[in-house]
């Protein structure tokens, strides 16, 4: 694999009213910027260790991988560099909902928050394009 691509997996995790967990990213990239819980993929890891990984470091969460739901590159910080990053729809199994590594904060969002909300950039297209919302 090229050095420059980094790969990442998301996970798109609904509640029983169809609201979208977010995490409010608290380190670049997009600092601030509101996003699906998810990271990079450490090495040795497959997608959906890192998913589980990434999403109970991030929420407290303990999330069941379900199937992918889309993927999509994104520029990276060094120049040249991208993000390969693969969404995957999960399954709360357990855990309590708490911010933490480096989300700021977490939140249920419906569709009114969605839309107003500061997100990754292309997250909200790539979801409406994957038929994820």
């Amino acid at each position: 694999m090229d050095s420059r691509v980094i790969p990442c997996v998301g996970a798109v995790i609904k509640d029983s009213g169809g609201r979208l967990l977010l995490i409010k990213r608290g380190h670049e990239p997009g600092k601030g910027r509101w996003s699906v819980p998810g990271g990079r993929i450490e090495p040795g890891e497959t997608d959906q260790e890192a998913l589980v990984r990434e999403t109970r470091e991030e929420t407290g969460l303990i999330v069941a991988p379900g199937s992918l739901i889309g993927a999509v590159r994104r520029p990276a910080g060094p120049p040249g560099a991208e993000l390969d990053i693969r969404d995957y729809a999960a399954a709360i199994v357990g855990g309590e909902l708490a911010a933490g590594d480096d989300a700021d904060a977490v939140m249920w969002a419906g569709p009114r928050e969605l839309g107003s909300l500061p997100m990754a950039d292309g997250l909200l297209d790539a979801l409406r394009e994957w038929g994820a919302i």
